[in-house]
């Protein structure tokens, strides 16, 4: 097995664990384990909404867009 290939397994597995416990979290339910993970990653995304605009461009490596300096900058 190349060393991609065992990187691959390696992540699909953590993957499968993370399912087991989310699923194992929620009594079994994987309809609400998925429920549970859809209101925690929206809980994120407002999160990083909020965050984007006070993290300067250079310190967060380009991983947001630069802000346009339109008619209210």
């Amino acid at each position: 097995m190349t060393e991609p290939e065992k990187v691959a397994k390696a992540a699909s597995d953590d993957w499968a664990a993370a399912t087991e416990e989310a699923i194992a979290a929620c009594g079994g339910d994987a309809r609400a384990a998925v429920t549970a993970l859809l209101i925690a990653n929206g809980s994120l995304e407002r999160e990083l909404a909020l965050a984007m605009p006070v993290v300067g461009y250079g310190f967060s490596r380009g991983w947001h867009h630069k802000r346009s300096r339109g008619a209210a900058g």
